[in-house]
């Protein structure tokens, strides 16, 4: 992943998030994947409590992910996304959990997002949230 304008969220990994056997249990990863997204949102000024009154649903349409490695409880991990493409309706999010100590990438993935109404409808982004979105991947070209 290129390091231009890269989110990245921090995490330790809690107990909750672990099997019997001490490694992530799988599906924890995507729930570490849209925390950081929501912080992602947050950071440029469009949390998603404001994009819900205003009427406005990301919902994941399509995840892809590849699973490198494990990590275990307490180990501490960094969540990295990058914008890899918007349009009038549509998000899509390249993302990797990194080893913080060791910077090995443990999951590669990316999800896809469709912009919807409260009722699953597709629904144009709002102007300033694509903007916003537009801008973030204007300065990583740059």
């Amino acid at each position: 992943m290129s390091t231009a304008q890269i989110f990245e969220r921090p995490l330790r990994v809690p107990a909750s998030d672990c099997t019997v056997g001490n490694h992530v249990y799988y599906s924890r990863y995507l729930d570490w994947l849209e925390a950081a997204r929501n912080e992602f949102f947050r950071a440029i000024g469009h949390p998603f409590p404001q994009l819900f009154e205003a009427g406005i649903m990301l919902p994941v349409i399509e995840a892809q992910v590849q699973y490198r490695g494990a990590a275990r409880f307490d180990d501490r991990v960094i969540v990295r996304l990058r914008l890899q493409e918007i349009s009038r309706i549509k998000i899509v999010f390249a993302a990797e959990i990194v080893n913080a100590d060791t910077g090995k990438v443990l999951v590669a993935a990316t999800t896809t997002h469709a912009s919807t109404d409260l009722n699953g409808k597709p629904h144009r982004l709002p102007a300033p949230l694509l903007q916003a979105l537009e801008a973030r991947v204007r300065t990583e070209l740059v």
